[in-house]
């Protein structure tokens, strides 16, 4: 299966390269709901077995709303990008679409280990994804990168919002009662309550969306 990249660039940039990338690519981002009927969500994320040589990506598909999962795949890229803060897409995305492209059916609803525009640059690796595939993703970051929030509330699906200054900029959500919660922030075609609303429904027992939670062990694995 073949994912047509809209707007191929460069992976391998300088700094202030790849932030003008960045903030090119931000003025297609759309943070308003645009999904198709959703038939399958996958999770995709990036693991370096070696150290940073190589990237292992790994996507998962899962039909919705049975929620079962329906294939995995995996690629190993070498690493094109030295590490730069804030351009981890670049370092990560080539060996994302490998795995992507590998897929027997195309999902409708990208879930990125990462962030959407909860980014300094609002393009985080689902927002610059989404943008690149012109597909619906939601960035689930472990730990916040830019922000500040008020406190959450314990319960399971309590929520408040992030904000960079006076802008919001992503959710702060408890997946699980009494455990850390995640940085939810859309990448693309979706606004921030509805990508909040998908990672609950993506959400079982754990911590992390199970779609995303599939994903990271098998990158993890290395190929």
């Amino acid at each position: 299966m073949t994912w047509p990249c809209r707007i191929p660039h460069p992976w391998r940039v300088d700094a202030a390269e790849g932030a003008r990338i960045q903030r090119q690519l931000h003025q297609r981002v759309r943070l308003a709901n645009d999904l198709p009927p959703v038939v399958n969500v996958a999770g995709v994320d990036v693991g370096f077995p070696d150290g940073g040589a190589t990237a292992c990506a790994a996507v998962a598909r899962y039909s919705w709303p049975g929620f079962e999962l329906q294939e995995s795949r995996q690629a190993r890229r070498p690493v094109e990008m030295p590490y730069r803060p804030g351009l981890l897409s670049f370092r990560e995305l080539p060996a994302i679409l490998d795995a992507l492209a590998g897929l027997e059916t195309l999902p409708e609803l990208l879930l990125c280990d990462g962030q959407g525009v909860a980014h300094p640059r609002r393009l985080g690796i689902a927002a610059h994804l989404g943008v690149l595939l012109e597909r619906p993703s939601i960035g689930v970051g472990k730990s916040r990168l830019i922000g500040s929030h008020a406190a959450v509330a314990e319960a399971r699906g309590a929520r408040t919002p992030l904000y960079d200054g006076q802008e919001r900029i992503g959710t702060v959500l408890r997946t699980r009662a009494r455990v850390r919660p995640v940085y939810v922030s859309p990448g693309h075609r979706l606004d921030y309550d509805t990508a909040a609303a998908w990672v609950m429904a993506c959400c079982t027992r754990y911590r992390l969306p199970e779609p995303i939670r599939t994903a990271d062990r098998l990158a993890s694995r290395g190929g």
